[in-house]
């Protein structure tokens, strides 16, 4: 038998009225550098809570063996997520089935034309057999604007750095 999941219970509406940011839900993950005191090249990431303990690894594109998680790899898997678990909310308030949804996520790593830096680039694709185009159209839409990742993606993310003391 299925261990039955329950689904999340958050909103979809637009029903905050705070006037400042208000957190739901906090983690942390830790990064060292390992070897080569170089995070993505043979660093450690730990959650605050050991759900995630993972080595990282440059991939080969970049130089490295390729024999471990890359943050691309890390920032790809949580936005499909985000916005699989966004889409399959906003299908069921529209009385859809969304198990066969399923949401490609490809990021990529590369420079800036503006001013020769690094950039993230993302594209996501969403498998949903079988419903029509015109009724996934603007369900994408909601999901689009409901999950945190794609707001940040086209909206920025507000980002303090500290030197710890």
């Amino acid at each position: 038998m299925t261990e039955q999941v329950p689904l999340p219970n958050v909103s979809t509406q637009k029903d905050y009225a705070g006037t400042t940011f208000s957190p739901i839900y906090t983690t942390t993950v830790t990064v060292h550098g390992g070897v080569a005191s170089h995070g993505r090249a043979s660093g450690r990431a730990q959650s605050s809570d050991g759900a995630l303990d993972i080595d990282l690894r440059l991939p080969a594109e970049l130089g490295g063996d390729g024999q471990g998680t890359n943050p691309e790899q890390l920032f790809a898997a949580g936005f499909a997520a985000c916005f699989h678990g966004a889409l399959s909310l906003v299908a069921r308030q529209e009385e859809l089935d969304p198990a066969a949804i399923s949401v490609d996520a490809t990021v990529a790593f590369g420079r800036d034309p503006d001013d020769g830096g690094y950039l993230l680039h993302v594209d996501l694709l969403v498998n949903w057999p079988k419903v029509d185009p015109e009724i996934a159209s603007p369900l994408l839409e909601q999901a689009d604007a409901l999950c945190p990742y794609a707001r940040m993606a086209w909206r920025g993310t507000p980002t303090t750095v500290t030197l710890a003391s």
